[in-house]
């Protein structure tokens, strides 16, 4: 699943290719949305939050959470679509608009096998995504508040909190096990029994120094393979100890347990 920095990419992409352009057809193959129309409305700004994504338009916002397999994609209309027809949950014609090339030709945006797809009024996003905690990567970060969410339960491990997007919003289990094994922290450490300010203090830290970053890196290495530390390293040595990293699950129940990485050597 895309965390929070891949989504901030795609929104900027979104927001650079469609904003201020008018919508001159809207096909939502959603049922709930399936007789909407947003032809006429204008695209003011995509912005993401999290993991969600916003594109507001006059007064309707798209609400769209990419899950595991969903993707946006923009290009001139009548490009072939580089996915099946069947997974396009919404397709957004424009009205021909100038180019850079000083072409005028109108653009389609298709969203495919999106997790979630909502239209809602622009005053009432708070249905949607009211319940996420503060977004590291957003202007109005809360950082007192997102210590104080990430701390309400003590006995909670601090893996599953830091996924909790209630409490903070963006990280996903890269950005988890990447940040603990740094930390020196096990997954099943309680919150109570960490430094949990230094635990997302650094979480922060990497996720906007790779806000703007085709490839994530969390090890200072860029090349190829060298970029993380534990994560999808399972059985490889350790790159400070040599200890062969190991894999575990973890998870408030089986429904939502998620593969951790960890150096058993290093974290403790």
């Amino acid at each position: 699943m895309p965390e929070g920095d891949t989504v901030h990419r795609l929104a900027g992409r979104l927001h650079a290719a469609l904003a201020g352009l008018e919508l001159a057809r809207s096909d939502v193959r959603v049922p709930r949305f399936a007789t909407a129309d947003l032809a006429g409305q204008h695209v003011v700004e995509v912005v993401a939050h999290g993991k969600h994504v916003l594109m507001r338009l006059d007064d309707v916002t798209v609400h769209s959470h990419l899950k595991m397999e969903g993707a946006w994609h923009v290009h001139p209309l009548g490009t072939r679509w580089s996915r099946p027809a069947h997974e396009a949950r919404i397709v957004l014609d424009t009205v021909p608009a100038a180019m850079p090339t000083g072409d005028a030709r109108p653009l389609q945006a298709v969203g495919f096998a999106l997790g979630e797809l909502d239209l809602v009024r622009r005053d009432a996003e708070n249905e949607v995504v009211g319940h996420l905690g503060p977004d590291p990567l957003a202007d109005d970060w809360d950082r007192a508040e997102a210590l104080r969410r990430l701390t309400a339960q003590p006995s909670r491990p601090i893996g599953l909190a830091l996924l909790d997007q209630r409490a903070v919003s963006g990280f996903g289990n890269d950005y988890r096990n990447e940040v603990l094994f740094l930390r020196g922290v096990l997954p099943e450490t309680p919150v109570g029994a960490t430094d949990v300010e230094g635990v997302l203090d650094l979480a922060v830290r990497l996720i906007r120094a790779n806000r703007d970053r085709s490839q994530r890196v969390t090890s200072g290495n860029l090349r190829r393979g060298e970029r993380l530390w534990v994560a999808h390293r399972d059985g490889r040595p350790c790159r400070r100890c040599g200890t062969r990293i190991e894999r575990g699950l973890l998870g408030e129940d089986p429904t939502t347990e998620r593969i951790t990485w960890f150096c058993p050597r290093c974290q403790r």
